[in-house]
């Protein structure tokens, strides 16, 4: 039997989801109270679902799904979170989650955002879907001004790298890279690469 693996660290929690899913017989629940655990089990290849808490102790949620992912790149991940800001929910799906469902969500949704990913599909609450869609156009009319090497800069200074890493990367000259951050700092109307990273990550390009 194959089963829905519920990863959150509070015991109560991964109770009432088990009760939850009584409309799914056919899956066994297995539970997970730390990341460590969750790895454990999804190699079985017994896992069709997870579901996953973002909070937990030790190896955190973020971190947690890119490794499941990497254990299985088809692996569906459902994250259920105490986060309900669409900030939240942009970070989970570029890191490769199906859905994202908040813990304020009605029973009756997070049952319908299950039974969407296990049918091969995604899912967003419908809140945070909206505030997704708000922050999708607001972050097309900030970053309209730069141009596509630009923003390939700046994903990579929000992944941590030097300018002389991002010059050797795009094989251009040193100069070329930092001239290009200077223009950009002007289209953004910012002084400091700093504030060039902190927009990367505020506008999901990390």
């Amino acid at each position: 039997m194959t089963g829905i693996l519920v990863v959150d660290d509070h015991a109560i929690v991964r109770t009432g989801i088990k009760r939850l899913l009584s409309p799914f017989p056919e899956f066994e629940v297995l539970e997970a109270a730390t990341g460590e655990d969750a790895l454990a089990l999804v190699p079985t290849g017994s896992v069709r679902l997870v579901l996953l808490d973002l909070n937990l102790p030790g190896l955190r949620g973020l971190e947690l799904l890119r490794l499941l992912l990497r254990l299985d790149p088809r692996l569906p991940v459902l994250v259920f979170s105490m986060h309900g800001e669409s900030v939240f929910a942009a970070s989970a799906l570029r890191a490769g989650a199906r859905g994202y469902v908040s813990k304020n969500a009605a029973p009756d949704e997070l049952l319908k955002a299950i039974r969407a990913v296990i049918a091969g599909g995604s899912y967003v609450e419908q809140e945070i879907a909206t505030g997704l869609r708000g922050r999708q156009a607001s972050t097309e009319t900030y970053l309209r001004p730069l141009t596509g090497r630009d923003l390939i800069i700046m994903r990579l200074l929000a992944q941590g790298r030097s300018l002389t890493e991002i010059a050797c990367e795009l094989g251009i000259a040193y100069k070329t890279a930092a001239n290009t951050c200077t223009h950009i700092k002007e289209k953004l109307g910012v002084t400091r690469t700093a504030d060039l990273i902190r927009i990367s990550i505020e506008q999901g390009l990390g």
